[in-house]
């Protein structure tokens, strides 16, 4: 065991109460994560779960792709993610939903792109090449549209901020993770703004999604306290603008930042298709309709963005995290 070179992507899994749909998504996320050009190691956060998710991962057999489980004491999507993030060493991570709900046939082309110097690599079910099968409720697609209009105040070149399938350079991701402070679904608008505001380039690519059953998101229970997080992200990217010196970026209206996060908490397409460069002049793109490109590039480590800190050593597990 000694002799096993080290993962060279670390794919973080946020789970609560994921012990139905866990075992299915494993199985298929070992399976496209042991053909990719270089080594992968999963690693499972269970987000405070009250059933058998834990155990899932614990009875897991062993396989060419090692998983292993992080357990966060707080339930939170974006407290999962953080930690997950938080934990890795890897020079490339990402995240994407237990219910596997992107086609993993993006996860080749995710990795070919951060390995040819793309930092910041995103599924959007938005782009005219993506295939996005829909089972939501009125009610549900507008409070989408509004989440939407809203995020693209914060992050104006992604199209889809809340596709669960997100890939970035290592040494970045851990960099902005330890600067997010949103605990529920609307973390992700922080993370990519964190992201950006290190330097990085976003680079969005065409997912094959569908609608799986069993989200942990209500419309009713989460929906006011996902737009006041909007409105904290909004503020606190302000702030941090203003003690840069940077000119103010045009925002939702500034309500209230959400009383459940204080300023200490830790908190598709397969191979083949266009891809969306923004934020930069930059564009990465592999040839439309045709093969994947002839083996990966140079898996050197990644270039650190700059102001981007390298990660000496075994990140500090946060407070309220335990490893098993």
């Amino acid at each position: 065991m000694g002799n096993v070179p080290p993962a060279s992507i670390e794919i973080i899994v946020p789970a609560r109460n994921e012990s139905r749909r866990l075992p299915g998504g494993l199985a298929a996320l070992c399976r496209t994560a042991a053909a990719l050009p270089l080594r992968a190691a999963i690693l499972v956060v269970d987000s405070a779960s009250t059933d058998l998710t834990c155990s899932v991962v614990h009875e897991w057999p062993a396989g060419p792709v090692p998983i292993r489980l992080l357990r966060c004491h707080r339930a939170g999507k974006g407290l999962a993610v953080r930690a997950g993030l938080l934990a890795t060493t890897a020079p490339f991570v990402g995240f994407c939903d237990a219910d596997m709900a992107t086609d993993l046939a993006a996860l080749d082309v995710a990795v070919r792109l951060l390995a040819a110097g793309n930092p910041l690599v995103i599924g959007s079910r938005l782009l005219d090449a993506s295939v996005a099968e829909e089972r939501h409720s009125g009610v549900r697609r507008a409070g989408a549209t509004a989440f939407r209009a809203l995020a693209r105040r914060i992050v104006p070149d992604a199209t889809d901020t809340q596709c669960g399938f997100k890939f970035f350079s290592g040494p970045l991701a851990r960099s902005a993770a330890r600067s997010l402070r949103t605990a529920g679904f609307a973390f992700d608008v922080e993370l990519l703004a964190r992201c950006q505001q290190l330097g990085a380039t976003l680079t969005e690519i065409p997912v094959c999604w569908r609608d799986v059953p069993g989200s942990t998101f209500s419309v009713t229970r989460h929906s006011a306290e996902t737009f006041r997080d909007i409105a904290a992200i909004w503020l606190r990217l302000r702030s941090a603008r203003a003690a840069a010196g940077q000119p103010p970026q045009a925002g939702p209206p500034p309500d209230p930042p959400n009383p459940l996060i204080g300023p200490d908490d830790p908190a598709t397409r397969a191979v083949g298709v266009p891809t969306r460069a923004v934020g930069a002049s930059r564009a990465a793109s592999l040839p439309a309709g045709g093969p994947a490109p002839a083996g990966p590039p140079p898996l050197g480590p990644p270039a650190l963005l700059p102001g981007t800190p390298a990660v000496a050593g075994p990140p500090a597990v946060p407070a309220g995290i335990s490893t098993a």
